[in-house]
């Protein structure tokens, strides 16, 4: 099997196994996480969550990061990649216990929210870290499958951690917190993993800053516009388009992920348990398409170019996704969630790629964090979108079309950049 080969010979790059390692159990304790955060927001019994709630929660999670999104990639340039690694981990441990402490007591929502939106926002500089190292430990000819795989693997990883919250939740312990507390002990483990690469492993090349961290932050406004011309010139035109293609694409999966949480808490099934074994069901589903596009994704990106790759997973997620979304019934539902993730890592996996391709090194962490801007604001556009459009039950035919026709734009838009 291709991947299999693939596979082991990105093994064979000992940076790349412990970069690996600590994308698996970083991204499996966010699975945890976000589990847990959607179990008590969403599943718990006593709450009646409506779409309007879900964007609520959505946008005090992510919007505010998208504030100091960009300090991010700045500061990935100026510090030891690895550096961010071990202490983003650590960090996300210690926030990640207060989160389960909160759960058990009586504190205001508010503050459940301000602790949530602290791992949030750890968390982004340690997926931008992620991105911006794994050049440094593959070569330029293993680059695409790189992308292929580590993401990808990162993503089956958050939904096994998705699983094992699933899991503890209703077989071990009917606590959030106990769910909690698990993710907490993976970001420990991953901070433990980040300790076998050497400092300097991961860059950045260029002699690192010596200001104080105010002084640093000073001239955030003045590289990130230096970053975004780097962005826009004309050889770095198609990762500029690529960006607005994937932001687009995880706007249809943000909304259509509103879709189903309200869907499986109330249209498909009759109780929380149910709805929250059903989400995890489709969750599952998902991350099998995403397993399915780090197989078929090299060899298609190899022989239409990752552009054209881009265009073919547009299209065919306008073509099926309102024929498997419309029935609202179970069994389409599941075949949609798979089509999606297939659709939506492949295209993210040739995103990624031609970043990576035609951006330059001391460039490289702040466009990063810039992608995962773009995708915190996408998303929570789409959660608000979805709060206006949705029915309190989750079935919505209007939103299911909308959706299907942004594939389709954003399919004809990057045929259009590639015949120019």
């Amino acid at each position: 099997m291709a991947v299999v080969r693939d596979l082991r010979v990105l093994l064979r790059f000992q940076g790349f196994r412990r970069l690996l390692a600590v994308r698996l159990l970083s991204q499996g304790a966010d699975g945890v996480y976000q589990v847990a955060l959607a179990a008590y927001v969403v599943f718990s019994p006593e709450k009646q969550t409506s779409a309007a709630a879900v964007a609520s929660a959505m946008a005090v999670l992510l919007l505010p990061y998208s504030l100091v999104g960009p300090f991010a990639g700045v500061l990935l340039d100026r510090w030891r990649r690895r550096q961010v690694l071990l202490f983003g981990s650590l960090l996300r441990a210690l926030l990640a216990s207060a989160t389960a402490l909160l759960i058990l007591s009586p504190a205001p929502d508010w503050l459940f929210y301000v602790s949530a939106l602290c791992v949030t926002a750890v968390n982004r500089f340690v997926l931008s870290g992620l991105s911006a190292a794994l050049p440094r430990v593959v070569d330029a000819d293993r680059l695409v499958i790189a992308n292929s795989l580590s993401p990808t693997a990162g993503t089956l990883a958050a939904t096994a951690g998705g699983g094992l919250a699933f899991a503890v939740r209703l077989v071990v312990a009917d606590s959030d917190a106990a769910v909690v507390l698990v993710g907490a002990g993976l970001y420990l483990c991953a901070a433990l993993a980040s300790l076998s690469m050497a400092r300097e492993l991961l860059g950045p090349d260029r002699p690192l800053a010596r200001e104080r961290i105010g002084t640093a932050l000073t001239g955030t406004a003045r590289d990130l516009a230096a970053g975004v011309r780097h962005l826009a010139a004309p050889q770095r035109r198609e990762a500029a388009w690529a960006l607005v293609a994937m932001s687009l694409m995880r706007f249809c999966y943000g909304a259509l992920l509103v879709m189903l949480l309200m869907l499986c808490r109330y249209a498909l099934t009759s109780t929380t348990d149910d709805g929250l074994a059903l989400l995890g069901l489709a969750l599952g589903v998902s991350g099998a398409g995403f397993f399915a596009a780090a197989v078929v994704t090299p060899w298609s990106a190899g022989r239409l170019g990752p552009g054209r790759w881009i265009v073919v997973c547009a299209g065919a997620a306008a073509l099926l996704e309102p024929a498997l979304g419309l029935p609202f019934a179970t069994a389409p539902l599941l075949a949609a969630a798979f089509v999606l993730g297939l659709t939506t890592q492949g295209a993210k996996i040739a995103t990624d790629t031609i970043v990576q391709s035609t951006v330059e090194d001391g460039f490289r962490g702040r466009i990063f964090s810039v992608y995962d801007v773009l995708f915190n604001v996408s998303f929570v556009g789409a959660a608000a979108v979805a709060a206006l459009m949705l029915p309190p039950d989750g079935r919505s035919v209007p939103l299911v079309i909308t959706i299907a026709v942004t594939y389709a734009a954003v399919a004809v838009a990057m045929a259009r950049f590639g015949r120019q």
